[in-house]
């Protein structure tokens, strides 16, 4: 078999797309992918909750825990970017990592890692790009956009990352209905189960 690619997933929340590769990888004998490490950009995620739960070793990697409380007090958000995308990066070469998965990711990658992984960094965004991504489309403000804007569907988009803000190649895209009366809880409940195939689907393609 293969050689199984490894694979590092950056985290921000409660890490129901990191359960689903978890699950996959868990579940098969000939899964192409081994996750080495969960990175997060704050220690309050839950996902790392999961990923102790799995074996899998985790690290914290924020503004505070890189720079320290003072020094991150003192940088512009492009410093501190940099700073924790060039630790996340010294993370992901010490685990020898191939592909890096962006699963629920709050921050932005920048610097260094975006070339030396480059056609090997994975997003998974809640809505159907090109339409709603760029900066501060993320989470519950991509749902509501997509509300009030009055579109018949929405869904996810699992792409490449490039130095852009969502504008990568598009590798899987799954829809769901815009429904009457849709709040951005039930739009979002719809689109749930379609990240957590589409993000195994994307790491798929990569392997």
């Amino acid at each position: 078999m293969a050689k199984k690619k490894r694979v590092a997933v950056l985290v921000s929340g409660g890490g129901t797309n990191l359960q689903a590769l978890i699950d996959y990888e868990k579940g098969r004998d000939d899964c192409p992918y081994q996750i080495v490490l969960v990175v997060s950009n704050t220690k309050k995620a839950y996902a790392l909750e999961r990923a102790a739960a799995a074996g899998i070793p985790a690290a914290v990697k924020s503004p505070v825990s890189v720079l320290g409380k003072d020094k991150a007090a003192a940088l512009s958000r492009e410093e501190k970017m940099l700073a924790v995308s060039n630790a996340t990066l010294a993370a992901c070469k010490e685990k020898a990592v191939d592909i890096i998965v962006l699963a629920g990711y709050l921050s932005v990658l920048a610097g260094g890692i975006v070339q030396e992984y480059s056609g090997r960094i994975i997003n998974l965004h809640p809505a159907l790009l090109p339409k709603f991504g760029g900066v501060g489309m993320w989470g519950e403000n991509v749902h509501k956009a997509v509300l009030a804007s009055g579109e018949k569907e929405s869904g996810c988009t699992v792409h490449l990352v490039d130095s852009g803000c969502d504008t990568g190649k598009i590798l899987v895209q799954k829809k769901v209905p815009v429904l009457p009366g849709d709040s951005v809880e039930s739009l979002y409940a719809r689109i749930a189960p379609k990240e957590h195939g589409a993000i195994v689907e994307g790491l798929l393609l990569l392997c």
